[in-house]
């Protein structure tokens, strides 16, 4: 895949200003099957747009129809819209085959290497999480900050306090996919990091997985006791 095929982070950043196509491919990247008239929402332009971009993606294999269902009243069949495998590919997966291919040479000599260098990297993270964290306090503000640090890393995040009190961090996007799915201790290590980045006085489990093949990674967070 040539670089002009990829969606970069400023681009996704900027995504008012992308064409309709590009904001289409966000939109159900970061929200997930739409119907016409919610695409046209949210990319701000009219369903004929929409239909035709829709074809016109649909040919090129980046999206296609979803599911059917019916209208609680009228019970006509509504179609929703999502990407495919090729569709999720234009978001890039950072350096994938050179990543998997060292984790591969790193596991043949010995698991004890992949472990050492995941455990370097969850150190490196953690302290410039800490230090842009290191006048904040509150627990929320942390949040706040911690999706916009993994949003600058490509993990499109964001995140949305619940009617419980809780709070759920969202990563639409996994720039590191594919060496998670090559060493499971990725996940393991990240997950290690919203912990201690977050503090010991909330508790966060994962759920949901993009490797489990959910659409996106989710973080619930819980004030602990």
């Amino acid at each position: 895949m040539s670089s002009s095929d990829i969606i970069t982070s400023d681009e996704m950043n900027s995504a008012a200003q992308q064409s309709t196509a590009d904001r289409l491919l966000f939109i159900l990247k970061t929200r997930g099957p739409q119907t016409i008239s919610a695409l046209a929402r949210l990319a701000g332009t009219g369903a004929e747009n929409i239909r035709q971009q829709l074809q016109k993606s649909v040919t090129e294999g980046l999206i296609e129809p979803y599911a059917t269902e019916k209208k609680p009243k009228a019970g006509r069949p509504v179609q929703f819209w999502h990407l495919t495998e090729k569709g999720n590919s234009r978001f890039p997966d950072s350096h994938a085959e050179l990543t998997v291919s060292l984790l591969r040479h790193m596991s043949s000599l010995g698991e004890d290497l992949t472990e050492r260098v995941i455990t370097l990297r969850e150190q490196e993270i953690l302290k410039n999480y800490r230090t842009a964290m290191q006048d904040m306090t509150a627990l929320e503000q942390r949040i706040d900050c911690l999706a916009e640090l993994r949003s600058q890393e490509g993990y499109m995040s964001e995140w949305a306090k619940q009617p419980d009190g809780s709070w759920l961090l969202i990563e639409n996007h996994c720039p590191i996919c594919a060496a998670a799915t090559a060493c499971r201790g990725f996940c393991r290590s990240e997950l290690n990091i919203f912990q201690a980045i977050l503090g010991d006085n909330c508790k966060i489990e994962r759920c949901e997985h993009i490797l489990l093949g959910a659409r996106r990674c989710a973080y619930r967070i819980t004030l602990a006791g």
